[in-house]
């Protein structure tokens, strides 16, 4: 094969033997001509990694095994000593030898560029300083020197090898990613977000764009259509849509009111119902539908837990029988007022519907059935049942709490019976119920927390009392308007164990009732919450006596808040002065919270007088006033109408914590009421009652205008405007 020959570098054909070298090598071409593989292993030789032992002369290793096979060992490339002899005097192939591809010269006058471009394997370091026969380093890389690469010249000469890549293998870079905030979030967290909006909310932003629209028409977010807000603010087709998107994921659908949908039960009720098939809780009260779509939902939901059709008068045995064969689920039935649902469809429901807890069905005439009682004893799970305004008698009701001919205790003469689960009984305005009907709740009804009453004209403190001793967690209790009560009813109310639970007590109209068992109330029942006592004996005294009490709940640093709220407009007992001491527990701090002011008395003498004068100062303290405190509880009054806007003014600055200014409030009215009594002393005020009364009767028989010269905003006989008389301060 021909060897290329290369400019200032004579061919291997018309080269001569090689000089011997500095070093005392035998020369390679004294040795005979070797071919093919034996010359390749003839002219390598072994080399050290010391710099030492290339300037002993020594002879050409013909072999390095006594098996006359040759090996390459230790060759290293770490120091230009092995080769500076050979740039020396051009002996190229003692470094090189057969891996050469041109045969040694004598002399070799080739640059370390003309080598590298001919063994471009063999990589040369540092020939170009003088003293690189003694450099055992390697330069830095050219990319991490200094120096910038503009400084290299074209064609010179470096000690690194740097190659550069072509430009296609140059990857431009990648431009700088943008951050879509809302785009790029998931489905579920824009769900989550749209979930805080109100539903007018979300309609609204329905028309931002197309996505928006279709995101806030998800199902995701109409699993509680609740229109008992916005009823009457939204077209019939928004909410039919509403619906519909929601779809399977409705669970809860409260139309009440919706009177618009009457046209779109016809047209869409199927569509509807065919969607919305997973519905919990589902209310029509007020609502117009038809009987058959109304049939239809309830036969597409058997997952019904609540049902409000009250005031339906499209509601009848026959929706009773489907709610019975189609909602076993079903916890809660409200039929109120639902006149054409007699007993037979409430004993459907009762015997199949066997987790219903609360049956609401007032003025259905239906509860005189004893069938119907004995059915609801022997399912005994409700918890609230209503019968107001119904004809329940009082067999009916003793059945309800212990059944047909119960066994009865030998000792006590008491039914033996298993106690009702009833926690909230409402039998008011049922003129039918007497004593011996309500006196068979006593003993039976041992978790009853509500019991309504009112209105009931034939019941007495004996009935009250037995149901009073045995209810130990009564909370509620409603007496209104029962003409045969007597305080005892409230003194032992104030004994029973219910004293410390009660919170709502109701005994409005009841004309008997006054001071003597009111006091005895507010002292045993330290959780009043709500009471009502119009047209009642009660004086004052009552009204103080809550307020000690209220005040007895403690202070804090809180703005405070309603604890207590009284009613006690029309009794005639009530005056300004029990409103007034009202107002001022309200505002009211301990001596030991007030601010500490310092008392400075001067005693000063004249020249013209020997008898001294003493004058005192009062001036704060200049320690630092501490945080302010407030009550934790006010009382909230509501009382004659007169004295009802200063109560309420004087609430509001309370309730902001503004007690200095609710105080200057309350002692400019007791001014102002104690300056009316005074002018009216001495009878004024009913000679006032019968002179307005007068008036007022002048202004409707007068048949002219002019003889009004002394009525209400006319001119008196002096010719002067009569100033206009209010019954309140002047802030009403």
């Amino acid at each position: 094969m021909a060897t290329p020959t290369t400019e200032g570098i004579p061919s291997p054909e018309i080269s001569s033997a090689s000089p011997t070298s500095s070093t005392g090598q035998i020369p390679l071409d004294q040795s005979p001509k070797l071919k093919g593989r034996h010359k390749l292993l003839q002219s390598l030789q072994r080399m050290s990694s010391s710099p030492t032992l290339p300037r002993r002369g020594r002879s050409a290793s013909t072999g390095y095994r006594r098996d006359h096979t040759a090996s390459l060992s230790c060759v290293s490339l770490s120091s230009s000593a092995y080769y500076s002899p050979c740039l020396g005097n051009g002996s190229s192939s003692q470094l090189y030898g057969g891996l050469n591809p041109r045969p040694a010269t004598p002399g070799c006058s080739g640059s370390p560029a003309e080598l590298l471009e001919e063994n471009p394997r063999i990589r040369v370091v540092g020939t170009d300083s003088p003293h690189a026969s003694q450099s055992r380093t390697v330069p830095l890389p050219i990319d991490i020197r200094p120096a910038s690469r503009g400084d290299i010249l074209e064609g010179q000469v470096t000690d690194i090898d740097v190659s550069v890549p072509d430009t296609e293998d140059v990857q431009d870079p990648q431009p700088k990613r943008i951050l879509d905030f809302w785009g790029d979030m998931p489905q579920e967290l824009k769900v989550e977000i749209f979930r805080y909006l109100t539903p007018q909310e979300i309609v609204r932003c329905a028309s931002v764009s197309k996505k928006w629209n279709e995101m806030c028409y998800d199902g995701q977010l109409w699993s509680k259509v609740d229109a008992a807000e916005y009823y009457q603010k939204i077209p019939s087709d928004v909410l039919v849509k509403l619906i519909t998107c929601g779809g399977p994921f409705v669970r809860d659908l409260n139309l009440r009111g919706c009177v618009q949908l009457r046209d779109k039960w016809s047209s869409d009720g199927e569509r509807i119902s065919d969607l919305c098939r997973n519905v919990v809780n589902f209310s029509l009260e007020g609502c117009k539908i038809e009987k058959a779509s109304m049939h239809y939902f309830l036969l597409r939901n058997s997952r019904l837990e609540y049902i409000n059709v009250s005031g339906l008068s499209n509601v009848t045995n026959s929706a009773m029988r489907i709610i019975a064969q189609s909602c076993p689920q079903l916890e809660t039935l409200n039929v109120s007022w639902c006149h054409d649902v007699s007993s037979k469809g409430l004993r459907r429901v009762i015997q199949s519907c066997k987790k219903l807890k609360d049956l609401r069905a007032s003025e259905i005439k239906a509860f005189h059935d004893e069938d119907l009682a004995m059915e609801l004893f022997e399912r005994n799970t409700l918890e609230r049942l209503v019968m107001s305004r119904t004809n329940i008698t009082d067999k009916s009701l003793q059945i309800l709490m212990h059944g047909v001919n119960p066994m009865l205790d030998v000792l006590t003469d008491r039914p033996i019976v298993p106690p009702r689960r009833l926690k909230h009984l409402d039998l008011h305005h049922c003129p039918d119920v007497t004593d011996e009907g309500l006196q068979s709740l006593a003993f039976n009804v041992p978790d009853l927390e509500g019991l309504q009453v009112s209105q009931c004209p034939e019941l007495s403190d004996d009935s009250v009392i037995d149901v009073i001793r045995t209810t130990p967690r009564l909370s509620h209790l409603q007496l209104e308007d029962l003409d045969q009560l007597t305080n005892a009813t409230l003194v032992e109310l104030a004994k029973s164990p219910c004293a410390q639970k009660i919170e709502h007590l109701n005994i409005s109209y009841c004309e008997s009732l006054g001071d003597t068992g009111m006091l005895q109330v507010m002292k045993s029942c330290p959780k009043l919450r709500y009471v009502e006592m119009d047209n009642t004996r009660v004086s004052d005294l009552t009204l103080m006596e809550a307020s000690l009490r209220v005040r007895r709940r403690g202070y804090g640093e809180d703005v405070p808040k309603v604890g207590l709220r009284l009613v006690v407009f029309d009794c005639a007992n009530v005056t300004w002065a029990g409103v007034k001491e009202v107002l001022s527990s309200n505002c009211h701090l301990p001596r030991n919270r007030k601010p500490v002011s310092a008392v400075v008395t001067v005693t000063q003498t004249s020249d013209a007088d020997s008898s001294p004068t003493t004058t005192t100062f009062v001036t704060p303290a200049s320690t630092p006033s501490p945080s302010p405190v407030y009550p934790n509880e006010i009382i909230q009054l509501k009382c004659f109408y007169g004295w009802q806007m200063t109560v309420d003014e004087h609430n509001k600055r309370v309730l902001r914590g503004e007690l200095a200014s609710a105080s200057r409030l309350d002692r400019k009215w007791a001014d102002y009421m104690m300056a009316t009594e005074e002018a009216g002393a001495g009878g004024a005020g009913a000679r006032r009652r019968r002179r307005r009364a007068r008036e007022a009767e002048r202004l409707y028989n007068v048949d002219d205008d002019d003889d009004d010269t002394y009525g209400v905003g006319g001119i008196n006989g002096t010719g002067r405007r009569r100033r206009a008389q209010s019954g309140g301060c002047s802030l009403m």
